[in-house]
């Protein structure tokens, strides 16, 4: 019996979780709701700007939606616009959108932040890029751009030519008027910056940090240094065409298929396309090849962040992360930038002789287990390892679940939710495999969480190469018989996720009739565990929040987007 199948005949069973009709929604919001959408997936309840805490709270508490996946900004011609994507950890095909319009001339919508604190950092990029205020928002300030920044680049009337003067501004230390004799030799707390250029921020990442001593009393990670608008690139290419090569430079440390995946599967929705079977099996082989690529990295790197072991362990991932970038070559011309799903399926078949191929990705999966032994006794084995990442770095399962953690970052924390078991795409539903948890809540337990799954991913790619070994010669479809030009109905609107190597990477798109979108927002599952970083790390040390940010495994491509 499959994983997925398993996990929902429990829920069947269980009341607690039964899914609520959009009418009993409504009915349970009552005079909240202005209006009525219709969303792919997911009912949509438009509400007045001043009453969403009333709202996300009713639904929190409820109705059991506990996770913001997204929050999405845009503007149309008489409004601006913030829509809430919430669901379920306990069952993510339980969605819901809440739609705030506000008005053209003053934009102003209440803040989510006070019931989902992941809602800090996605409506200051709401601000920042589109212009929407949130009123009672702790720190609504730009997050992606200087402050200085004249406009808002998503924003209709936003004038790209315009000169942008940024001035140098010094940091300054945010505790200052709670510090006695601040700039004198009696002064109790220091600002120091970490990054961006460093190696341990894994990519151009700025934490402004203030010590007390040696720890750690106030984090602000400060990103948007790589901002590359990836978001208006795809709102300027065509669906079918010109979008899929974008998600792989979304994340350069190998999870460039998961990415693919993510937006094949969002407008396969909105075009309603189907994939044959067999290439839902590549699919599903050459995304977790893709998730070892960037967990080997993840391993390798942190050893590297904790112990500064470079000789060994991160040596050893690289020349293990060198196989499976052979096959992954050998699969899709590329070794990085893979550019090869294609919406309806794959851009083609296994390489032939097919039957070389199927014995290589072979031998690489059955090495695994021996090459795993060899990095649990430098890793998890290893006392310095152990006393740097034991209870450090805690983040209970409540306050993951509040920031919108996803992936290893939530599962290490106890939290059981994988969209490739919980939410079923692929051929996930029908193989054999575990969803992996640990409940130390620490930075030891997200190291552990990456190793294992490296175990299960091997295990479903072992299963995936016997059945293609095994598929008959004249039902091997690699593709739908999709049109050469996609033109989704005017305002559909959707938002759809997979299973990442970082977590949730989900996109919303709303198409406008043409053949590219009128908005395409990306969810990057490492804004959202990155967030997390300040609970993480206050009160410790400064080589436990090296610890801890290393423990999140973050891709700042994903970050910035």
């Amino acid at each position: 019996m499959s994983t997925q199948s398993t996990r929902h005949d429990e829920r069947s069973t269980d009341g607690a979780l039964a899914e609520q009709t959009p009418d009993e929604l409504a009915a349970l919001l009552g005079e909240h709701v202005i209006g009525r959408e219709e969303h792919l997936n997911a009912p949509g309840y438009v509400v007045r700007p001043d009453e969403v805490q009333d709202v996300l709270s009713a639904l929190r508490t409820e109705a059991g939606f506990d996770h913001l996946s997204c929050v999405t900004a845009q503007e149309y011609e008489d409004r601006f616009e913030s829509i809430y994507h919430l669901k379920k950890y306990d069952d993510p095909t339980q969605e819901v959108s809440v739609v705030v319009p506000t008005d053209r001339e003053r934009p102003v919508s209440q803040s989510g932040e006070a019931v989902f604190r992941t809602a800090d950092w996605h409506e200051r990029e709401a601000y920042d890029l589109v212009g929407i205020e949130y009123d009672d928002h702790p720190d609504l300030r730009r997050i992606l751009l200087p402050e200085t920044w004249q406009g808002h680049p998503l924003s209709a009337d936003y004038d790209q030519n315009r000169p942008q003067v940024v001035t140098h501004a010094e940091n300054v230390n945010p505790l200052r008027e709670d510090t006695p004799g601040e700039g004198s030799a009696d002064a109790d707390t220091m600002l120091i910056n970490i990054g961006p250029h460093h190696p341990a921020t894994h990519g151009v990442l700025h934490l402004e940090t203030t010590l007390d001593g040696e720890q750690v009393v106030d984090v602000d990670p400060d990103i948007g240094y790589i901002h590359r608008c990836e978001e208006q690139m795809c709102q300027n290419g065509t669906y079918r065409h010109q979008i899929m090569p974008y998600p792989d430079r979304w994340d350069w440390g190998g999870a460039g298929l998961l990415n693919e995946w993510a937006y094949a599967r969002v407008a396969e929705d909105l075009a309603d396309i189907e994939v044959p079977e067999y290439a839902q099996v590549i699919r599903t082989m050459a995304a977790e090849l893709s998730r070892i690529l960037s967990h080997m990295l993840a391993v390798g790197a942190y050893a590297l962040d904790v112990i500064g072991d470079f000789t060994a362990t991160f040596m050893y991932a690289i020349r293990d992360r060198e196989r499976v970038q052979d096959v992954l070559e050998d699969l899709t011309g590329q070794r990085l930038m893979f550019n090869y799903f294609r919406l309806g399926g794959v851009a083609w078949d296994l390489p032939e002789p097919r039957e070389e191929f199927i014995e290589k990705v072979r031998s690489l999966v059955n090495d695994l287990p021996r090459k795993l032994a060899e990095y649990h006794d430098l890793l998890s084995a290893n006392e310095i390892i152990q006393l740097r990442t034991v209870d450090t770095g805690v983040l209970p399962a409540e306050v993951a679940k509040s920031y919108g953690c996803t992936g290893p970052v939530a599962r290490g924390s106890g939290v059981d939710y994988d969209l490739r078991r919980d939410d079923p795409y692929g051929y996930y539903d029908e193989l054999d495999w575990d969803v992996v948890t640990e409940d130390g809540c620490d930075n030891y337990a997200r190291l552990l969480v990456r190793m294992r799954e490296l175990e299960e991913s091997a295990k479903i790619i072992e299963q995936c190469v016997d059945l293609l070994e095994d598929w008959p010669d004249d039902e091997r479809t690699v593709q739908a018989n999709v049109p050469r030009t996609l033109k989704p109905a005017d305002d559909t609107e959707v938002y759809r996720a997979v299973e990442g190597a970082k977590g949730e990477l989900g996109i919303y798109i709303r198409s406008d009739g043409t053949d590219e979108p009128a908005r395409f927002k990306i969810r990057g599952p490492s804004f959202s565990n990155l967030q997390a970083l300040p609970e993480m790390a206050e009160g410790e040390y400064v080589p436990d929040m090296i610890a801890s940010l290393g423990s999140l495994d973050t891709i700042m491509g994903e970050v910035d987007r």
